[in-house]
């Protein structure tokens, strides 16, 4: 009775959203007013980072069953979002998103497919590791259309999509896909893990995949620090992102994070709140042109803010490992050329075969084109020697193989204290459910 409840509610109050050029100088404005459930605020976001939309400010409020929120987003040159059919899309997919009435069991971000096959890895991160791989699928005949690799703290994850080389589907036949999973195990467990090496194959229906290399990571603990002989420790200090919790009255915990600002990090962040089983109820996103800084008042789903010591040194390590997990490490080398069946095994050997780590990759195909984004290190985390990158491009090709960013010489964001916190506790105090229904009702 409680769900249908809820979908009443929600189909009587549909989305609202707000796209405005005018209300600020430099950024697009976009409000979004709705009625509130749990995982509403990734949504939200979700949506404007598939679009590469840049959050640049952010004020979350969803107290007393509402949520109201305001994003200042820019595109990928940091202008504001002009073109009309872009505008009615983002208005589109997030009212979709926002107003989609899903049963409790539900999740966030769930994409149907049925032209491609899922396939899922975690494991002990070594040199070598993605070659290894995409030679067994490359000698399955398992061709890659697309796919992410992430390495944080010693451990790998991956969402891999294939399909038949064959017949360019996905691959349906279960004693094929047995094998797969199989002999991608063995390579997993060829580093002696102390862990369980995991290998999934997924349904059709595949969560969002970004979210879900989150959740790999989280399940394998990779919020855990480890310390690896010969390999180069995560700079202390400044470079690191700093996370401070406070509880405040009995009512939220108070979350204040500061790093360096990138592509997609709020995103990542609410994600891990969101799966860890937190609600936003207030919150801020400032960002400068290097540093981020963002303020959350959360509680547990059953209410209740962090009350055990465990719990708080839990939820900020695992948001640390949020931030650090996309963070380009490395020389940035981008491969664009005509796809073909074990193309990634070969590039990927080459880099193996001149003592190259990919630290995180991003695999697509479009249009029979490879475009992929690979972030390298050398075996001991440190910077590759150009001589080994122009001798790499020689191999490859000077035209296909172009080295983009190095984000070692990147400038590191100062270290400062802030008061903002305390004004965003007045702030937030004041803004009631009360205040936002009245809100509402004049709108």
């Amino acid at each position: 009775m409680d769900d249908e409840f809820a979908k009443l509610i929600r189909r009587v109050n549909q989305p609202r959203v707000v796209i405005d050029n005018n209300a600020c100088e430099d950024a697009t404005v976009i409000q979004v007013d709705s009625v509130n459930k749990h995982g509403i605020l990734l949504e939200v976001v979700q949506v404007l980072t598939d679009m590469n939309l840049t959050i640049t400010k952010a004020y979350i409020s969803s107290d007393g069953g509402w949520f109201m929120d305001v994003f200042n987003v820019v595109d990928n040159d940091g202008n504001k979002i002009r073109d009309k059919e872009v505008i009615d899309y983002i208005q589109s997919r997030i009212e979709t998103s926002a107003g989609f009435v899903s049963s409790r069991r539900g999740t966030v971000g769930v994409m149907p497919s049925e032209e491609h096959t899922s396939i899922e890895l975690a494991g002990t991160d070594r040199p070598g590791l993605l070659s290894e791989v995409c030679a067994v699928l490359a000698d399955l005949r398992c061709n890659v259309v697309n796919a992410e690799i992430w390495t944080h703290n010693a451990r790998a994850a991956a969402v891999v999509h294939v399909t038949d080389d064959y017949t360019g589907c996905a691959i349906n036949d279960p004693k094929r896909l047995s094998t797969i999973k199989e002999l991608l195990c063995n390579v997993l467990k060829g580093s002696n893990d102390l862990k369980t090496a995991k290998t999934m194959l997924s349904a059709p229906g595949v969560m969002h995949r970004e979210r879900r290399l989150h959740q790999i990571m989280f399940a394998d603990r990779d919020y855990e620090r480890v310390e690896r002989a010969g390999v180069r420790a995560v700079e202390e200090g400044s470079s690191r992102p700093q996370v401070t919790l406070l509880n405040i009255e009995k009512d939220y915990t108070v979350i204040t994070m500061r790093s360096k600002d990138r592509p997609k990090l709020l995103f990542d962040i609410v994600c891990t709140l969101t799966d860890m089983q937190y609600v936003v109820f207030h919150g801020m996103v400032n960002t400068g042109k290097i540093e981020a800084y963002q303020e959350f008042y959360i509680r547990h789903v059953d209410g209740l803010p962090i009350s055990s010591e465990a719990e708080r040194v839990r939820v900020i390590q695992c948001l640390e490992a949020a931030i650090e997990r996309r963070g380009s490490e490395g020389l940035e080398l981008e491969l664009c050329t005509e796809d073909r069946l074990g193309l990634l095994s070969d590039i990927t050997r080459v880099f193996r075969e001149n003592s190259l780590c990919i630290k995180r990759a991003l695999i697509s195909t479009k249009g029979g084109k490879a475009n992929d984004t690979f972030y390298v290190t050398d075996v001991t985390g440190n910077s590759v020697d150009p001589k080994i990158i122009d001798s790499i491009r020689a191999q490859i090709g000077h035209t296909a193989l172009q080295v983009k960013h190095n984000s070692s010489l990147a400038p590191k964001p100062p270290h400062q204290e802030t008061t903002m916190g305390h004004f965003f506790g007045n702030l937030f105090k004041a803004r009631t459910f009360q205040n936002f229904k009245l809100i509402r009702s004049y709108s």
